[in-house]
């Protein structure tokens, strides 16, 4: 019998060997440079807002790859994506990502972990389990909040090279669905300003009631996404996850987890470093990944399109330790509905390859499409890469 876990497992030490985001066409080159221009700018403010200087948390945020993540999403053009990137830029204010939504304000909704980060797919994406059945809170605000911040998490904890999460939600032991403008407030933030992120959402033991609710809110997400959905999916079976990566009870891996708040918390939780960078800094450097020199990129295909197949993942092999629980792991809408809605106790989803974006009216765009979360003890779906032009497009892993 494997020995009980308490806290978040470490990444690995990296994915990818090289940069899958480092070539771009000429074309797409001259497109970022036109979007790179306009927040770089000296005297750049954010429009029809006090005080619309950038913050240095917000030139962090304003990253090579949240640059590119925004025009893929806005198939490419240069003022869809300048004005989705404002309009997140100014919802990140509001909503409070910078002040309000610290591990103190959201605690209360982990005491019973609900809403677990755990392990990586054998691509590297960090996994994000949503338990629905131990919901500990009436519906609120703050049952949102608390999904905003461990998904904010989950991108902290991404590795070079890696742009993308996995959710997986269970609905046994008695779950219950959110009501439906709780699950379309968390599409819509997922759509509107998280778009890229999503690789999988791998969803198991769908009840009659839930099945039921899926048909009601599946009409609101775009098809693409939709083909990230799996259902009843054994995730070590299908090789998503090596058992090594992946809780043993529900989802067939080989660690015992069992939660406790105190110490899976402190794990977890580290206050973000005052980070000073200018605008477009790249992802892949300040999380440490390798700098080969950059290969010519005349002839490569535009990353709108395709996938760079010559992108290589290294294999390596699970971790089996357990950081310590003082240690902390983290360094530092409107929708096109879809015109036909299955039974999704019988719909497998399709398998991740080069992912693509769909067409929506609000946010869209290549790679890792769409987004699903749960919360108020259920379930909210959303095409995450919509843009408000709509894009189809390649993906990095």
């Amino acid at each position: 019998m494997s020995e009980k876990c308490y806290t978040p497992i470490a990444p690995l030490p990296k994915y990818y060997e090289s940069n899958p985001r480092a070539h771009l066409s000429a074309e797409e080159q001259g497109m970022y440079d036109q979007v790179l221009a306009h927040f770089a700018a000296d005297e750049y403010a954010l429009p029809a807002i006090e005080k619309g200087e950038l913050m240095d948390e917000e030139k962090f945020w304003l990253s090579r790859e949240c640059l590119l993540r925004f025009l893929r999403a806005s198939k490419w053009k240069t003022e869809t994506a300048i004005q989705r990137l404002e309009n997140t830029l100014k919802w990140r204010r509001e909503y409070g990502l910078y002040d309000k939504l610290t591990a103190e304000h959201v605690e209360p909704e982990a005491l019973t972990g609900k809403e677990i980060l755990y392990g990586f797919d054998t691509k590297g994406k960090p996994g994000f389990y949503m338990i629905p059945s131990r919901q500990n809170t009436e519906e609120s605000p703050r049952q949102v909040e608390f999904a905003v911040f461990m998904l904010e998490r989950c991108i902290d904890l991404m590795q070079p090279g890696v742009e993308t999460l996995a959710i997986l939600i269970n609905f046994a032991q008695r779950a219950k669905n959110p009501s439906l403008g709780i699950a379309r407030q968390v599409l819509n933030i997922l759509q509107d300003h998280y778009p890229e992120r999503l690789g999988h959402a791998l969803i198991i033991n769908i009840p009659f009631l839930i099945n039921a609710f899926f048909k009601i809110i599946l009409p609101f997400v775009d098809p693409i996404t939709r083909e990230k959905l799996k259902f009843n999916v054994d995730v070590v079976k299908e090789g998503i996850f090596e058992k090594d990566m992946c809780m043993s009870e529900f989802w067939g891996g080989s660690r015992d987890f069992e939660y406790d708040h105190d110490k899976y918390w402190k794990a977890l939780v580290t206050d973000a470093d005052n980070n000073c960078q200018p605008v477009g800094i790249s992802e892949w450097e300040y999380k440490g990944g390798p700098s080969p020199a950059l290969e010519d990129s005349a002839g490569i295909e535009d990353l709108g399109d395709k996938h760079k197949e010559d992108v290589s993942v290294i294999a390596v092999p699970a971790l089996t330790i357990n950081p310590a629980a003082d240690a902390p792991l983290i360094p530092e809408v409107v929708i096109q509905p879809a015109t036909a809605v299955p039974d999704v106790t019988k719909v497998e989803g399709k398998a991740e390859k080069g992912d693509t974006a769909p067409t929506t009216t609000t946010s869209h765009g290549e790679g890792q499409s769409g987004s699903h979360a749960t919360t108020a003890g259920g379930a909210a779906t959303s095409g995450g890469d919509g843009g408000a032009a709509g894009a189809d497009g390649g993906a990095a892993e």
